[in-house]
């Protein structure tokens, strides 16, 4: 068991640098700005726990650069969680196709960003368009795709063993 959950850790963060990757990729196509919304989810949580994010208590510079440093830990929390994760479900699911696999764990790390932020109140996907939806859903795809394939690769590479520990 260790072994697949460190299989699939590995694999989770392989899909999380294809996915930073995806969505580099997209700000230097379209040039846009860097999403705010792990910072601003990062805000809301902070508030709703009563903590303070700078000494002085204000909206400040360093409360805001702790914000964006909490968010991106966030995001890679989940790709790693998600893909810890896979690697104890993959063996129990023999025969899962990996365009399958890579569609699922996609939608799995896209749903465990999107739905607290849409809870908290920071995004509303109802209002998001068809350039919206289309920037959130490719990295996360692109995500799954990484981690499936780096799962199976590590995995076949450590024999059959890999669902045994």
């Amino acid at each position: 068991m260790r072994r697949r959950l460190l299989l699939g850790v590995a694999a989770g963060a392989v899909g999380t640098i294809a996915l930073d990757v995806a969505s580099y990729l997209d700000m230097v196509v379209r040039a846009r700005p860097a999403s705010s919304t792990p910072a601003e989810v990062v805000g809301a949580l902070a508030e709703r726990a009563g903590v303070e994010l700078a000494a002085d208590g204000r909206q400040s510079e360093r409360a805001g650069n702790r914000r964006s440093g909490l968010g991106a830990l966030f995001g890679y929390g989940v790709g790693l969680g998600i893909g810890a994760a896979y690697g104890l479900l993959r063996p129990r699911l023999p025969g899962l196709p990996l365009p399958a696999a890579a569609v699922g764990l996609g939608l799995a790390a896209m749903a465990a960003s999107d739905v607290p932020a849409t809870a908290l109140g920071v995004t509303d996907p109802r209002s998001w368009g068809a350039v919206g939806w289309a920037s959130d859903l490719l990295p996360h795809l692109a995500y799954g795709l990484a981690a499936a394939t780096a799962y199976e690769a590590l995995a076949d590479r450590a024999g059959p063993s890999h669902g045994s520990t």
